[in-house]
């Protein structure tokens, strides 16, 4: 990799503040509840060293999706993704891979870059069909941040689906107050609060931390999802724009009354079908493409 795109060493973070133990606690009781059990059940597996759910699809595969999951790099892990990858899995004919990662302020970045890096060398080698590389929110920008790391280590991608991605970790976007009482789910306080944990220091605008600001040339063919009345419509519209004029094949599914994220926590909410659509689409076409 180049001087500007080197990474920091790994840090030691510090213990989650109350508020956000208390959060980590209540997702833990409901996914002791079930409340993201699907069936069929995920195989849990190690790849380099770090846990990941696999979901299968119903027959024999035809390529990996590579799916990171969201939460401001400080909550979730691949459960949560559950009902999104395997109707994904079902519909396209893939398995999906989502990998649990480290989280700040435990583990600030670039440990959970780090440990993205890790999965996704590890599932290239592989060599198992055409990898698209995805992620919501957070794990959006995780995903952005590995296509940078890919297209400078020559690792092939074939595709990348951005859901709602959070690409810039200035939280100086208009759409922040354009947008504050439309988004329910995010805002410019917790985007100011969850870089700052995950960031510890580090200038917001290294283009690892923030992909928005790394060079797009290279990127594989890209879809990018948004609801038009959340604080992260202008990452996605940014970056949209940013791959076009890079050469990129990129497609921009911006839909009103969508909300954050949508189509991975409720495909029966406003804009999630059409989303899901686009998704399994843009899949197909990149599998049919290898």
């Amino acid at each position: 990799m180049s001087a500007r795109l080197d990474l920091p060493p790994e840090r030691t973070g510090y213990p989650a503040p109350p508020d956000l133990a208390a959060r980590r606690a209540m997702m833990d009781a409901a996914l002791a509840a079930g409340q993201w059990t699907v069936e069929p059940q995920p195989r849990e597996r190690t790849l380099a060293g770090r846990r990941v759910l696999r979901f299968a699809p119903p027959g024999e595969s035809r390529g990996r999706v590579l799916h990171f999951h969201g939460g401001a790099f400080r909550l979730g892990g691949p459960e949560m993704e559950g009902p999104f990858a395997i109707a994904l899995a079902a519909r396209c004919g893939v398995e999906l891979i989502a990998p649990q990662y480290r989280l700040a302020p435990e583990h600030p970045f670039p440990a959970g870059l780090n440990d993205g890096w890790a999965v996704l060398e590890a599932v290239a080698s592989e060599n198992d069909g055409p990898m698209v590389l995805s992620g919501d929110s957070a794990g959006g920008g995780l995903a952005a941040s590995l296509a940078v790391r890919a297209v400078e280590a020559g690792v092939p991608l074939a595709g990348l689906v951005l859901l709602s991605p959070w690409l810039d970790l200035t939280v100086s976007a208009p759409a922040y107050a354009e947008n504050s009482a439309n988004d329910p789910l995010f805002s410019h306080e917790s985007a100011t609060s969850g870089a700052e944990l995950y960031l510890q220091g580090i200038d917001p605008r290294h283009p690892l931390a923030s992909p928005l600001f790394a060079d797009h040339r290279g990127f594989p063919p890209t879809l990018i999802s948004v609801g038009t009345g959340e604080v992260l419509r202008d990452d996605a519209l940014r970056l949209d724009t940013s791959l076009g004029a890079a050469g990129v094949t990129t497609r921009l599914v911006a839909l009103d009354r969508m909300e954050h994220v949508a189509v991975v926590r409720d495909l029966a909410s406003p804009g999630a079908a059409e989303t899901f659509r686009a998704i399994a689409a843009f899949v197909d076409d990149i599998i049919a493409r290898h």
